[in-house]
């Protein structure tokens, strides 16, 4: 068994997990295996995933293990994966290691454009959502959704960098979170706001949370007691060269529609 760290860009994606009829990262990984001779059926021997995000939502240290020959490098998978994905390290595991159930802690990063908030207000909402709570109101699950959350924030220029860590989260946990703060910080909703949410009552339809974005949302880490990952140099420098060419254009495309609002009195 191996496990492989990987990152993508979720934008052009449904998703991690498969689905019917739409462009999901799993079925982009299995077609390649498919190419390479690896895959013969619906999944890998022993495959499993460390999550499944949500649409647009990318990564870099998704985390995927199956049972492969040892010529299956992370730099032969990039040979076969689309641009918008690689794999950038790997570890031997145990053949009973499973991707998800073995994953001790997993760490999203949300990137939220926040020029006019009020960093004290977040830093108070964000303490009040962090620790052990019940999560009804956050998230869509109906069950399971008592979580202990660490929740880092950081101001980077015009962003508030939330970095949200648990040992597993609900469904749009973290984009509720964010959505939550934001308005706590922006003085859309009172710091008591959190406490009303926290609550045993269920809140519905003005009174309840909706998901940030997707799209400014990272699985940047998947921690796993015992397993080590090398980095593949080769499919490190690649991975480092196409997801610098991407920043370029995102960086370019700012400045486009930067001249465009100059021109227009924006």
């Amino acid at each position: 068994m191996r496990a492989f760290r990987v990152a993508y860009d979720g934008r052009p994606f449904y998703g991690f997990q498969r689905q019917p009829d739409v462009p999901t990262v799993e079925d982009a990984m299995f077609d390649a295996l498919r190419e390479l001779g690896v895959l013969d059926g619906d999944a890998p021997d022993g495959y499993a995933a460390a999550g499944r995000t949500d649409a647009g939502v990318s990564a870099v240290a998704q985390t995927v293990a199956f049972a492969c020959p040892d010529w299956c490098t992370p730099a032969a998978l990039d040979g076969v994966f689309p641009p918008s994905i690689r794999a950038w390290a790997a570890a031997d595991v145990p053949d009973d290691f499973h991707a998800t159930h073995d994953a001790v802690s997993r760490t999203y990063t949300y990137h939220c454009y926040a020029p006019a908030a009020d960093d004290a207000r977040a830093r108070a909402a964000a303490s009040a959502l962090a620790g052990e709570h019940d999560f009804h109101n956050l998230t869509p699950d109906d069950d399971n959704t008592v979580r202990t959350l660490d929740i880092a924030l950081s101001r980077d220029g015009d962003f508030l960098v939330f970095t949200v860590s648990a040992g597993g989260f609900a469904r749009e946990l973290v984009r509720r979170a964010v959505a939550l703060v934001h308005a706590v910080a922006t003085g859309d909703s009172d710091v008591a706001r959190v406490d009303r949410v926290l609550g045993s009552d269920p809140l519905d339809g003005s009174g309840g949370v909706g998901p940030a974005p997707a799209t400014p949302l990272v699985l940047t880490g998947v921690d796993y007691p015992g397993v080590d990952f090398t980095a593949d140099e080769d499919a490190l420098a690649g991975t480092r060269e196409i997801f610098g060419e991407k920043r370029v254009e995102g960086l370019v495309a700012a400045r486009v529609a930067g001249t465009i609002l100059d021109g227009v009195g924006g």
